[in-house]
């Protein structure tokens, strides 16, 4: 009889990934509000820097978000970073106001804010492929493992 296990492992895989893309559509990141004044924001962002964000890539020499060189932009990137590092706990995307939790992923060219969204999708994966394959020894047949 033909061997089914590595047809079954595939389906389960497959279908595991599906369900991680399906359930990571939405992701949450941490953005400067439009209608916040820029002394509020430059104060805001200043804190966001010097507390945990990574504010690496605004940096003017070799920064990937450097550009543009907006407060606006800059802020956002960097309470992304500070919120992203709490692990977005509640009140970790405020900054006095002037910030906002939003669903549409802000990142763009080479900047890339990190989100919830890539943080559980790899962190995940491992749990996926254990389950899978735990999944794979309760279907499959004792003789498919000897």
């Amino acid at each position: 009889m033909e061997n089914l296990l590595p047809n079954k492992l595939f389906f389960i895989f497959f279908g595991g990934a599906m369900f991680l893309a399906a359930a990571a559509v939405e992701g949450n990141w941490c953005v400067a509000r439009s209608d916040a004044s820029t002394q509020a924001l430059q104060t805001a962002l200043d804190y966001a820097c010097g507390s945990g964000a990574d504010c690496t890539p605004l940096q003017p020499n070799n920064g990937l978000c450097f550009l543009p060189n907006t407060i606006q932009a800059h802020a956002s990137y960097a309470f992304n970073s500070y919120f992203q590092r709490k692990g977005m706990a509640p009140g970790s995307c405020d900054f006095s106001g002037t910030a906002t939790v939003a669903k549409t992923d802000p990142s763009y060219g080479s900047c890339v804010y990190p989100s919830s969204l890539r943080y559980v999708c790899l962190r995940d994966l491992n749990l996926m492929i254990n389950l899978s394959l735990a999944m794979a020894l309760f279907i499959g047949k004792k003789e498919d493992f000897l």
